[in-house]
């Protein structure tokens, strides 16, 4: 068994899309319509095959408190790995990514969390 879809709930498709890719770099896999919304999944540009990243709309009222709730605390709703954290950092506010944690060194790993624009505080990880 391993995973192939990871959700991840977003306040608008459009937008989500448009910062993943965009701004991020992943490559967009899956768009395919579904009623009032849309099944778009994103892939690494390294792994086209591998796991996939669906931009869930947050139309639930319970996934718009979660989804509300986890950003006001501070945690962030996923994790994403990079080969340098530093590098990415300066590549992402290059693209205008508002950080709300800089690189911070914890343990082993250094790591670094910002906002997606889309309702969610993203964790990048350099192990």
């Amino acid at each position: 068994m391993k995973i192939i879809v990871t959700s991840l709930f977003v306040q608008d498709q459009d937008k989500a899309l448009e910062f993943y890719s965009e701004k991020l770099g992943f490559v967009k896999k899956h768009d395919v319509p579904m009623g009032k919304f849309r099944w778009i999944t994103l892939v690494s540009p390294d792994d086209h095959d591998g796991t996939e990243l669906l931009l869930e709309p947050n139309d639930h009222p319970a996934a718009k408190e979660y989804q509300k709730k986890i950003f006001a605390d501070g945690i962030p709703a996923t994790m994403f790995g990079v080969a340098d954290v530093r590098e990415e950092y300066k590549r992402l506010l290059e693209k205008g990514v508002k950080f709300t944690m800089e690189p911070t060194e914890m343990g082993e790993i250094t790591l670094a969390v910002f906002d997606d624009t889309c309702g969610n505080l993203i964790q990048i990880v350099q192990k």
